[in-house]
């Protein structure tokens, strides 16, 4: 798990950007429910956590692809391919990302 911010500085309607392994993690607070997709929209290269948050959507402020938040598949064009989704934890008011690091044993 990456920490990503204290639950009181991302509130309802906001989102955070998290550069972390194995790619940049937007989080978005929809109205007390926490998610978090990879970043890059899969139709060009623009970060989610910019665009526009409506209930569990996202909009990309590049050309207006929408993603569900909870499945991170795509809603309208020109994405055609999902991004990814990962799970959401709320620890002592702390909130981190699960993400698999793989290190490398040398």
């Amino acid at each position: 798990m990456i920490r990503v911010c204290a639950l009181v500085d991302l509130p309802p309607g906001e989102a955070v950007r998290v550069v972390g392994p194995p790619v940049p993690i937007a989080v978005f607070n929809a109205g007390g429910d926490l998610y978090a997709i990879d970043d890059t929209c899969t139709h060009q290269d623009a970060s989610l956590s910019e665009g526009w948050l409506e209930g569990c959507f996202v909009e990309c402020p590049l050309h207006a692809a929408s993603f569900d938040l909870r499945t991170g598949e795509p809603t309208c064009p020109p994405a055609k391919r999902p991004v990814k989704t990962y799970p959401v934890s709320v620890i002592d008011g702390e909130v981190y990302v699960g993400v698999e690091v793989n290190e490398d044993v040398a």
